[in-house]
């Protein structure tokens, strides 16, 4: 049984947050209790050993999202730790992670405050960068770890290692290294391959790639990935899930590997992965 609800409205959309104020009506008619989400603890790049996220003020047994797959993102990495389940509600087209419209609300709500909902976890990755020998950067994405440049058609050198054993050198514009979950964000535009939300794999896939028998690579979940900056490099970035990130020095490393936390989604009972895929990619 759901017994108090945290709804976590998009930022300034106006929609979201009307939204958000009848959902609070609704809960408050069927005897759940509720509260708006108007922050919470992002960690942009916090240092090794710190909490993955600061102690919460609250407690739910559900998290409604309302916007979209980005909105779903940040709240994944803000709340999404503790495991609580996310349901996410697109209020535009249908999302790859807020896979139920708000037309659908109506008829799956009653169900899911019942208990009547399935859940899938998703596995996270952490990545950090290495600066000799400290820990500059720590976060944990959903989707994934871009390492690119800003600067105008240079292609960087990326050395790529799994589990201490030297791969490649990758020469390209960059490298995405991707959870299943986010196989259909950038990865998929990069010409990386699509994969099951619930396996359990990582994605290498480079972008551009000098040498084009340079082709994307699926590994263990539980492979440690580490990326070194060429030391010739010059304004390359790292990004966690397209949303914060910061900048790299040569000779910096990226280490990757399975997150230490898991997120758990709603299902929607209507749509799918499937038929989201056929929806959004417009197969057949």
């Amino acid at each position: 049984m759901i017994n108090h609800v945290a709804i976590l409205p998009k930022i300034n959309h106006r929609s979201a947050w009307e939204t958000a104020r009848s959902l609070q009506a609704w809960f408050r008619d069927h005897n759940v209790s509720t509260h708006i989400i108007k922050s919470y603890p992002t960690h942009p790049c916090r240092q090794e050993g710190q909490p993955e996220e600061a102690k919460l003020d609250w407690q739910a047994d559900l998290i409604v999202v309302l916007g979209g797959d980005g909105t779903l993102l940040g709240a994944a990495r803000g709340v999404g730790a503790a495991g609580t389940p996310i349901l996410g509600v697109n209020l535009g087209g249908l999302g790859f992670l807020t896979e139920i419209g708000l037309e659908e609300l109506n008829q799956t709500l009653p169900r899911i405050i019942s208990g009547d909902f399935s859940i899938e976890s998703r596995m996270t990755l952490d990545a950090e960068v290495v600066r000799g020998d400290e820990v500059q950067c720590l976060n944990t994405v959903l989707n994934d770890v871009v390492i690119n440049k800003a600067a105008i058609a240079r292609i960087m050198e990326l050395g790529a290692s799994i589990d201490d054993e030297f791969v490649t050198t990758f020469r390209a514009d960059g490298l995405i290294i991707s959870t299943p979950t986010g196989s259909t964000a950038y990865n998929l535009a990069a010409g990386g391959p699509i994969l099951y939300p619930t396996l359990e794999s990582i994605i290498l896939t480079p972008i551009c790639p000098f040498t084009l028998s340079n082709r994307p690579l699926i590994i263990p979940d539980k492979s440690v990935v580490r990326i070194e900056i060429d030391r010739a490099a010059e304004h390359v970035y790292i990004t966690y899930d397209g949303q914060v990130g910061l900048s790299l020095k040569p000779g910096d490393h990226v280490v990757v590997r399975q997150g230490q936390s898991r997120i758990n989604l709603v299902k929607s009972p209507s749509s799918g992965y499937f038929k989201i895929l056929r929806t959004k990619l417009k197969w057949g």
